[in-house]
């Protein structure tokens, strides 16, 4: 081999490990919390789960079942315990509604209400019932690489935009570089304080995607004080659509 062609293929070697190991470029992190969307969320699906509300002088359970349409529909009903069952949170494309069958009535949530604890779990109104866009709502910042549990994991900066109605200042999250699976957020406030923190864990296969079972919020301060939500059912793209979403199809459900 000539020196000419020896140096080419040099070159050529050193420009291919530069760009394996070069960091994620500024456009990417979009990108990546674009591609965890996919592997966590359908286009629509029918969840089964179990609610655990941990305070230090009691603990308290729930069972719910939630169906989801895209980003602009959703309803959580309450099926256990007894008291509280058959209570309903639909939202409708900008409309939220909580129906409480003890007085049969349904009102609608204000969007000062989004920040407010649901149920009195340590998730947020808007962590259930909205779940806001990480993708179009944010904007990105790549912070770094580091090992989570055992995953190698990215970490992202995410920034709300101007208008958005997010109750956060900021997140942080970590995403498993291998899976794209969200491994922990870290939710903060208007001041950069830490507000809580949510771990997802437990990874199992639902049909034919792996993504955690087991959700927990852990509120920053507080000792011994936590809510775990656990899926026992989850079922993808399914045979769904907006005609669903009614506040008399709410009523309906048992």
């Amino acid at each position: 081999m000539s020196m000419w062609k020896y140096c080419a293929v040099l070159i050529a070697a050193i420009m291919i490990c530069l760009a394996v190991s070069s960091p994620v470029h500024a456009d990417e992190p979009t990108d990546i919390i674009q591609r965890m969307e996919q592997v966590m969320r359908g286009d629509s699906s029918y969840a089964e789960m179990a609610m655990t509300i941990q305070r230090p002088r009691f603990s308290r359970e729930m069972a719910l079942r939630a169906w989801m349409l895209g980003r602009d529909y959703s309803m959580i009903l309450i099926t256990a315990p007894a008291r509280d069952a058959g209570t309903g949170y639909l939202m409708r494309q900008d409309s939220i509604w909580n129906y409480d069958p003890r007085i049969d009535r349904t009102v609608r949530l204000p969007s000062s209400m989004m920040a407010q604890s649901w149920m009195g779990s340590d998730f947020t109104n808007d962590d259930l019932v909205r779940d806001t866009d990480p993708v179009n709502d944010f904007d990105h910042e790549f912070l770094g690489r580091e090992e989570y549990q055992g995953h190698e994991a990215w970490v992202i900066r995410m920034i709300p935009k101007p208008g958005t109605p997010i109750v956060w200042g900021k997140v942080e999250m970590w995403i498993c570089t291998d899976t794209f699976i969200q491994l922990r957020v870290e939710n903060f406030d208007q001041q950069s304080e830490l507000v809580n923190t949510m771990k997802l864990d437990e990874i199992r296969g639902f049909g034919d995607r792996e993504v955690p079972s087991r959700i927990t919020v852990i509120p920053a301060g507080r000792d011994n004080e936590q809510t775990v939500l656990k899926y026992q059912k989850i079922e993808f793209d399914i045979e769904i659509s907006d005609r669903f979403f009614t506040q008399e199809n709410m009523q309906r459900q048992r």
